[in-house]
């Protein structure tokens, strides 16, 4: 099996949240247009068809005006466990998050894996994608303070 280490961010978090409220704000746009992308960030959905084939084209809006066109394509889709979704234009790379329940919280395992370690390290160098992995972490984290009625 091929060691995808060097060629992938990573990130655990546990959240005092019910799994399938994160379910629900990782897959319903007008919950993830409010919390994704880094610091400052708002993004605008076009489609959002989270399904097996189907796709997540929006953009995301920097704080300083500039426009980050996204297009996932969804590779695996299931319910309150994980989703898989694929970046096709540069930088290539995966996204894979998994839910893992712990009594009254939610882990999220979240890796962006990339075609290759230099598309990663550019990437870095030229998104800061470390930086706003980690804080996308900490939005979805305010979020979910602010959303627990949304599971009624």
């Amino acid at each position: 099996m091929e060691d995808i280490s060097e060629r992938t961010l990573e990130l655990t978090r546990t959240y005092k949240a019910p799994i399938d409220l994160i379910w629900k704000v990782l897959t319903t746009p007008e919950y993830i247009k409010v919390w994704w992308g880094p610091e400052g960030f708002t993004n605008t959905i076009r489609t959002m068809d989270v399904r097996p084939g189907g796709v997540w084209d929006f953009t995301m809006h920097g704080p300083d005006g500039s426009d980050f066109l996204n297009y996932y394509h969804y590779l695996e889709v299931n319910p309150m466990k994980k989703l898989v979704m694929e970046h096709r234009q540069h930088p290539k790379f995966q996204i894979v998050v998994q839910l893992i329940p712990e009594d009254n919280e939610t882990r999220i395992v979240w890796q962006n894996i990339f075609d290759s370690v230099p598309t990663k390290e550019d990437t870095i160098r030229a998104f800061k994608a470390d930086v706003g992995l980690i804080q996308n972490m900490e939005r979805l984290g305010q979020f979910l303070k602010r959303s627990a009625t949304f599971t009624n």
